[in-house]
């Protein structure tokens, strides 16, 4: 590189021949143990991957320099490689339990009468990585954290948000979804477009489920007695749509899967009422955390949690990963 350098000042006097003699690396030098080592080269990466420096390399050395980037610095990346090896769980049994009753992530599908949703496809490509067996059994809301945490199953997949209450007793996965907390209110209804307007109307109801925290958020605006809570949101969905109660607290994500099902008598008003993330559970100290957090890393990287969210949450659907836990 330094003689065509030389060659473009004395082009008519010098000339370079013969194969190359060796073969080295080039790199910018640092007092040892320094701090700028790693910033810097994750800036060169950058420059790789944006193109920046093929630009630069033909200004300086000429438009037919050429260099392959992933045979650069081959000690560290297949390190990195080797530390990014999914482990193999040799066929384990995961026992896995969901509810079959939270749009979308887990239901019974209406036309098949099977089990199916976001949480049975995830799962089932999880263990597609790691190599485990996943096993659903269909366990109520209410009393499922404590069944987690007292080992009855190895994991709990219900849309479970992430608290520093519940940390206490189980083990959270990473986050793999951020959720905000909306009002879900009949298509006609007019009095509601925000929680500041049911807290105003004393005759106003607002449902939510028992246990969750939607039903703590809901405490925090209303006194109990104007809280119906159920045992299952698709009940608490249901009185909403008879007009028994006239708004419900619920996830968006999920409130978008109800509106699939009733877009002509639903719709989700208000700003968030707050922001989460949702995780999976396991009893605590569970050697399955780390397994499962490296597949659903791999899941965000390879894209399929995107096509999956697309899928059941709609094409609209954006999540930012960089801002998840892990």
């Amino acid at each position: 590189m330094a003689g065509q350098g030389f060659l473009g000042e004395n082009a008519d006097q010098l000339k370079l021949v013969g194969e190359s003699l060796s073969s080295d690396q080039l790199g910018v030098i640092y007092p040892k143990g320094s701090d700028l080592a790693e910033p810097v080269n994750a800036a060169l990466l950058q420059l790789k991957e944006n193109g920046f420096l093929q630009e630069l390399n033909a200004k300086y050395f000429g438009p037919d320099f050429d260099v392959t980037y992933d045979d650069l610095f081959p000690p560290e990346d297949e390190g990195e490689d080797e530390a990014m090896a999914l482990p193999d769980l040799d066929g384990r049994e995961v026992t896995i339990a969901v509810e079959n009753a939270y749009l979308p992530f887990n239901y019974i599908d209406p036309d098949s009468g099977e089990p199916t949703g976001w949480d049975y496809e995830v799962w089932n490509e999880i263990c597609n990585l790691i190599n485990c067996t996943p096993t659903y059994v269909e366990t109520g809301w209410e009393g499922m954290i404590q069944a987690v945490a007292d080992g009855q199953f190895d994991v709990a997949a219900d849309g479970i948000t992430i608290t520093e209450d519940r940390a206490e007793i189980v083990d959270f996965s990473e986050g793999y979804i951020n959720i905000e907390q909306r009002l879900l209110v009949r298509k006609d209804e007019d009095r509601i477009n925000s929680i500041q307007d049911i807290v105003d109307n004393e005759e106003l109801v607002l449902g939510t489920q028992t246990g969750t925290t939607n039903y703590e958020t809901a405490k925090q605006y209303l006194s109990e007695d104007r809280i119906q809570a159920f045992e299952q949101f698709p009940f608490a969905v249901q009185a909403l749509i008879s007009g028994d109660i006239d708004a419900v607290i619920i996830d968006e994500v999920a409130g978008q899967g109800y509106l699939g099902e009733n877009a002509d008598q639903l719709k989700l008003v208000g700003e968030s009422l707050s922001s989460d993330q949702l995780g999976f559970i396991y009893p605590k100290g569970s050697d399955l955390v780390e397994p499962v957090n490296m597949a659903l890393q791999t899941l965000k990287e390879n894209g399929f949690l995107q096509e999956i969210n697309a899928k059941y949450f709609g094409p609209d659907f954006d999540i930012t990963y960089d801002d998840l836990e892990g």
